[in-house]
């Protein structure tokens, strides 16, 4: 996929028999999909005709064109991507997940730790999972007493790396 795309959900399979999906969101709110008339599904393009909210990160979509289960189940692990440019600009606070997907970490002394894996959010707060240089991986919340941005890497205080 393009740098300059962002994806907002992942086709997570088939909801029902009439050719809805679940979405996985990587986005705050299954309305912000609303915004897109088209997205980049895998290289071809597609449209929600229609969105609601489900489980928390979850929402149920229909897209043009897929009208029975066998057609949905088809889309399963496709993401559904806009390019940035497309995006509101971010509010204090915010960011993508895409801009740290892959980022440099060290630890406080500048040791090279690994790099962003994902991002997750269980529901107390986001969690960086990070593929580790000497093999296996960690996760730390990503709050300001355990996470400090520097440009083009994150320092993790070591006491969360052990």
């Amino acid at each position: 996929m393009a740098a300059d795309m962002i994806v907002l959900a992942a086709i997570a399979g088939a909801h029902g028999i009439r050719g809805e999906v679940r979405l996985k969101l990587f986005t705050g709110d299954a309305r912000n999909l609303a915004r897109h008339a088209r997205f980049d599904a895998g290289g071809r393009a597609v449209s929600l005709t229609a969105v609601r909210p489900d489980k928390p990160g979850t929402a149920i979509a229909r897209i043009a064109g897929v009208d029975d289960r066998t057609a949905a189940e088809a889309l399963r692990g496709l993401q559904l991507a806009v390019p940035r440019a497309d995006l509101p600009p971010l509010a204090e606070g915010e960011y993508y997940v895409a801009d740290y997907i892959g980022m440099a970490v060290v630890d406080e002394t500048g040791a090279s730790v690994g790099t962003v894996r994902a991002i997750e959010n269980y529901g107390a707060s986001d969690i960086i999972d990070i593929s580790r240089v000497a093999g296996g991986s960690v996760m730390v919340p990503f709050v300001a007493d355990v996470v400090r941005e520097e440009p083009g890497r994150l320092v993790i205080d070591r006491v969360w790396l052990a």
